[in-house]
């Protein structure tokens, strides 16, 4: 009854929070000094075209009408002025791109797969190191196992992820001849294509975030193994396995899984320099491209993606931080 209570409660309070942040989102884009008109339409427009632009973005209407027809849009869908008639933007409607007038959810549904793909592998592979790589440090403490493993995470967090990127691309592509160049296929067209294809990035953002984790995976070890509990647990005879797996290891999940949510939500925005450097069509580029043409819709629609994102993923790590200890949901 509590676990379900404090669930609840995680999942209210995320939907106050997305409501929040388009509120936020919405006055950061639109209500800043300047006229977002003018700047989507550029510096060359004359005065009739920038009022064209105004009309067609909806900002000649009043500040809380606009605001009111963009959360509209979300639920119900929503109608652009387009010549002599209207075009019609199916819900979840985040508008329309000024670049091509084609909906913001379809640009953002068409950059999507190769972003999730890119952060849910890496996700497995800086979770599996990050996890194992941390554990054996705890548990060799002092060894010389634990001072390799310190350096190559050192090395690792301190090497940014384009230069691990780089050096992949060099050794495995151009030097080794392992695998051709990475070109993305969709995984409908051709999985094990896409697999291959999606190996060196991956590798790059993954190896680049395990070495996070394997250092927040030692410390958090290394406190639950000096606790009381743990030294009573070995008084009584019971095994050093046991009291690794299922004491000291689940009592250092709950902060890799917070930190997981954070990352896994921030890179479903798009990871764009690991998505530029492996030529990704992912949400990265969309938006690094979006922000030099100043397309407004698609800019404040993939902020928007990634604050949800973030919001439901930390709304879900906070379950399993209950599920992992109880007094979690107990409090």
């Amino acid at each position: 009854m509590r676990f379900a209570l404090f669930t609840t409660k995680r999942l209210v309070g995320a939907v106050l929070v997305l409501l929040v942040l388009s509120v936020a989102l919405y006055a950061l884009f639109y209500l800043v000094p300047g006229d977002p008109a003018r700047l989507a339409c550029g510096n060359r427009c004359n005065v009739e075209q920038v009022a064209q632009v105004r009309e067609r973005l909806g900002l000649n209407e009043p500040v809380y009408a606009q605001y009111l027809h963009f959360v509209q849009g979300l639920f119900t869908g929503r109608d652009f002025p387009a010549g002599n008639g209207v075009q019609h933007c199916q819900a979840p409607c985040l508008g329309l791109s000024r670049q091509n007038d084609e909906e913001v959810t379809s640009l953002i549904a068409q950059g999507l797969p190769a972003t999730a793909s890119l952060a849910l592998g890496a996700l497995v592979i800086w979770l599996v190191l990050g996890l194992g790589t941390g554990l054996v440090s705890a548990l060799r403490r002092g060894g010389i196992t634990e001072r390799v493993l310190t350096v190559l995470t050192l090395a690792g967090s301190g090497t940014p992820v384009f230069i691990l990127g780089l050096l992949l691309l060099m050794a495995v592509c151009a030097y080794l001849q392992w695998l051709p160049f990475p070109s993305y296929v969709p995984f409908t067209r051709d999985p094990e294509q896409w697999a291959w294809n999606m190996l060196l990035p991956w590798l790059s953002l993954g190896l680049f975030e395990s070495a996070k984790y394997a250092r927040l995976t030692r410390s958090s070890t290394l406190e639950v193994l000096a606790e009381d509990h743990i030294r009573t647990f070995r008084a009584y005879g019971v095994s050093e396995r046991a009291v690794v797996t299922r004491h000291a290891l689940r009592g250092a999940l709950p902060p890799v899984i917070a930190l997981s949510a954070l990352d896994l939500g921030t890179m479903l925005g798009g990871a764009m320099i690991t998505e530029t450097l492996f030529g990704l069509p992912g949400l990265g580029r969309l938006l690094i491209e979006s922000v030099r043409e100043v397309d407004l819709p698609v800019v404040v629609g993939i902020v928007l993606v990634t604050g949800a994102a973030v919001v439901i993923a930390n709304a879900v790590a906070d379950v399993l931080y209950a599920l992992a200890d109880r007094r979690v949901a107990l409090s």
